[in-house]
């Protein structure tokens, strides 16, 4: 495997910023409306949440303080190196949050960086710890259509050049999302999304994390019931027999089809089961950030076969250069479509 931006680039990072010498401090509204007073110099960026760290990764890696969580071995193999490796520094946002703010602090961040829900609670939250710790709050819109735009914003509260990666997402959306309009109601399957090694966790209907199969036009078979994640009975997954199954759980995708339980779903009598790729990130959700731009590309292959006749191979190597800056080998995307760790 190869990497997109050597060591040499990395230290001559701050030649990337646009005049940073010559440009002053300057006010960049966030996706909340809020106006934030950014320093001329953005070399330090503390990421919320896991969102926020891989977008940031993939647009300027050196900024990155840390991540939320220390990454594996197998995930670093498919990330540069030196950037994977940097510390884990908790989060502020989501699930689990586990960074106080004198932490924070100490980490001297030019910049605090979110990438999710814009709602007012969300705002309140980035305003009180801005006003707590005195640094910028950027909060960033992290639904999935809205990523060439979040790209935008990011790349004028960092003085990067984000219009590539911008570029690439619309396109990306534009081009999948006009293939699928012209795809007939009665050839849109029946999906369930299944986590947990049981697989009887699911994304109920406008949830994130089933925002690209929505995307696709796949009738969630969960959507009736609005929310976010729910656990549900094999019963009900009987009941709603989906066509198909994706999921992010290998022991689930691994012993779901010699499950007596399972054996009515239609999905596990045709073979239509499939687990989603997860290195470095996940391809589907988990965490629900850019990197669901190339898992767009696989889900419509495995929903609409006849309509996308792309190379996933081809798909892969190039998106990981550009997004994640490494040419991963044949062997590296064997691994990684596997879906295996």
């Amino acid at each position: 495997m190869t990497m997109g931006l050597t060591r040499r680039t990395l230290l001559a990072a701050p030649s990337l910023l646009l005049g940073t010498a010559r440009v002053r401090a300057a006010a960049v509204t966030d996706a909340t409306g809020r106006a934030l007073e950014i320093p001329a110099t953005v070399a330090r960026v503390f990421p919320a949440g896991p969102p926020a760290a891989i977008l940031l990764y993939t647009l300027a890696p050196e900024l990155l303080l840390g991540w939320p969580r220390a990454n594996r071995a197998e995930e670093c193999a498919f990330l540069l190196p030196d950037i994977c490796a940097r510390p884990e520094v908790g989060r502020l946002t989501g699930r689990g949050n586990t960074a106080n703010l004198e932490s924070v602090i100490a980490l001297k961040p030019d910049l605090i960086l979110d990438v999710g829900s814009t709602a007012p609670t969300f705002a309140s939250l980035a305003a009180r710890v801005q006003e707590q710790t005195g640094i910028p709050y950027a909060l960033l819109d992290g639904r999935f259509d809205a990523t060439a735009a979040t790209y935008r914003l990011l790349g004028a509260l960092t003085r990067r050049d984000a219009e590539p990666l911008a570029t690439y997402a619309e396109a990306t959306l534009t081009t999948i999302q006009g293939r699928v309009n012209r795809v007939p109601e009665n050839e849109r399957p029946r999906v369930y999304y299944a986590r947990g090694p049981r697989g009887l966790e699911t994304g109920l209907g406008g949830s994130i994390n089933v925002e690209t199969l929505e995307f696709l036009g796949a009738r969630n078979v969960a959507a009736e019931q609005k929310g976010g994640l729910a656990t549900v009975s094999v019963e009900q997954v009987l009941a709603w027999n989906p066509a198909v199954i994706v999921t992010i759980d290998r022991d689930f995708a691994a012993n779901v089809r010699s499950d007596p339980q399972w054996a009515g779903v239609t999905a596990v009598r045709d073979g239509r089961v499939h687990l989603s790729p997860k290195l470095p990130f996940g391809w589907v959700d988990f965490p629900p950030s850019v990197n669901r731009l190339i898992g767009l590309w696989w889900l419509a292959k495995i929903l609409y076969p006849q309509h996308f006749s792309e190379d996933m191979r081809e798909l892969t190597r190039d998106f990981y250069w550009r997004f994640y800056h490494v040419k991963p080998s044949d062997a590296d995307i064997d691994r990684v479509h596997a879906g295996r760790d």
